[in-house]
This record gives C-alpha cells, sequence and structure tokens, in this order.
C-alpha cells in the first residue's frame, strides 16, 4: 500500500472510531447488569430497558416526541411540497429570492430559532406547550421538505401534467392525481427526514416546552443526575429510532431511483 493511501486508510478508520465508538459504548453498557455503567461488563441483563418502558415520565415524553416529529413533519412537508410546487411551475420573477427566504433557516442557529420563537410568542400571550415546540420544529423542517422536494420537480413532470390537462383534467385533479403519485418516494424521503430532524432534537424543545417535555429534554434531565444504566437505555432507544428512520429515507431515496 503506498503511504498516501495509508494515510487516508487511517484517517478514515479514526474518523469511524471518533464517531461510532461511543455509540459503540452506549448500547453496550445499556445491557451491563451493574448500576453504574462503566468497564468492566458485568454481564447482560434487559433490567434497565424495562425500568425505562415502567418510568412514567420517559414513556410520556417519548409519546410526546412521537406525536410532535409526526405533526411537524407532516405540515412541514406539505407546506414544502406546495411551496416547491409553486416555485418550479409558476417560475416568478424573484423565485431565487423566495428559495434563499425558504432556505434561510437552514442557516441560522438552532438557538437563536428558538430563542426568536419564545420572544415572538411571550408577545403574543402564548405560553410554553407542546404546539409550540411543533411549530418550531415546523420552521427548522420546512426547508428541508422544500430543498427534497424541490430537487425531484423536473420537466418530467411538467410533462406528463401537461398531457393530463390536454386529457380534460383541471389543476387540482392533475396535481392529487399525477403530481402527488409521481412524487411519493420524495414526499416520503421528506416527511422522515424531518422526523429524524424533530425526534432527537434538543435546543428548540427546551426553550419552547415547560411541563410537557419530549424525550431529548427528559435525557438532560436525568443527565444533570449522572450517568446511570437506564439512561443508557434511554439513548439506546433513541439511536435505535434514529438508526430505523434514516434506513426508511435510504429505502425510499431507492424506490424512488428504480421509478
Amino acid at each position: 500500500m503506498r503511504p498516501g493511501n495509508a494515510i487516508a486508510a487511517a484517517y478514515v478508520l479514526a474518523a469511524f472510531v471518533f464517531i461510532f465508538l461511543p455509540v459503540v459504548m452506549l448500547v453496550e453498557y445499556s445491557f451491563q447488569d451493574g448500576l453504574v455503567p462503566v468497564p468492566p461488563f458485568r454481564g447482560f441483563t434487559l433490567r434497565w430497558y424495562e425500568e425505562m418502558l415502567g418510568n412514567r415520565r420517559i414513556v410520556e415524553a417519548l409519546w410526546h416526541s412521537v406525536a410532535v416529529a409526526l405533526v411537524s413533519s407532516l405540515v412541514a412537508t406539505v407546506l414544502g411540497f406546495l411551496a416547491a410546487y409553486a416555485l418550479a411551475r409558476s417560475r416568478p420573477r424573484f423565485a431565487a429570492g423566495i428559495q434563499y427566504l425558504l432556505m434561510a433557516p437552514i442557516t441560522v442557529s438552532y438557538l437563536i430559532i428558538g430563542m426568536g420563537l419564545l420572544i415572538t410568542f411571550q408577545s403574543l400571550g402564548v405560553g410554553k406547550s407542546l404546539a409550540a415546540v411543533g411549530i418550531g420544529h415546523g420552521v427548522i423542517n420546512l426547508p428541508l421538505a422544500f430543498a427534497v422536494l424541490y430537487s425531484q420537480m423536473g420537466e418530467h413532470q411538467a410533462n406528463v401534467e401537461r398531457a393530463a390537462h390536454d386529457l380534460g383534467a383541471s389543476d387540482v385533479q392533475a396535481l392529487v392525481l399525477v403530481t402527488v403519485p409521481m412524487l411519493w418516494p420524495a414526499l416520503l424521503a421528506a416527511f422522515l427526514l424531518c422526523a429524524t430532524l424533530s425526534w432527537d432534537e434538543f435546543i428548540i424543545a427546551f426553550l419552547l416546552s415547560r411541563f410537557d417535555v419530549t424525550l431529548p429534554v427528559v435525557i438532560w434531565n436525568m443527565l444533570r443526575s449522572g450517568l446511570s444504566p437506564e439512561l443508557n437505555a434511554v439513548g439506546t432507544f433513541v439511536f435505535a429510532i434514529s438508526v430505523l428512520l434514516v434506513v426508511a429515507v435510504e429505502l425510499a431515496i431507492l424506490w424512488r431511483l428504480k421509478k
């Protein structure tokens, strides 16, 4: 092996170790039969997962996270689709500026977005709640959904829509019966990506929630008391759901490519 290739391989290996070793340790010690999640490994047990599922606070936060992720992702996907469709088909004069405005939240820190939303809600008399968290997640999810869907709206879809119009379909019929089915894999991918982002988002959820909190906020509160095997189990569960969502996105993209 050439020296340059050896250095590159060592760099890649070091990067993988740096990224995945903490995850491996987290998963491993979530199954350890001991009160302290540190080496050496003291035996296998599912006790901490049983305690996690029996912890009312964790289970409630889990359902809160699921609800926020589903609703905010659905709203962001619908709005992103409508915005992408309008820009791709009407081609307004200031299309580039509109695209920049829609993508702007990606360039802004979540801390700034969360603080801005908190100030806005307080000025409007809106208190902290899961609904506020959902709105915040919708704000950060919209650019992602728009980017995914806009990139898939090519000339092929436009030609099929024109053919549908020639056959007597109205604009709404062409949109619902032609465009949406053709873009279904992209819509699914956008929804799952948004759900992945919302599922483990912490900053906005922490700033905009009070009593009904999401799972990342509960994890942060548990961390204040120190590490525990139950906390490792919760972290492993969150990681597993994120991996499943990413795999689902990849499958949706592969389905789209095969179509």
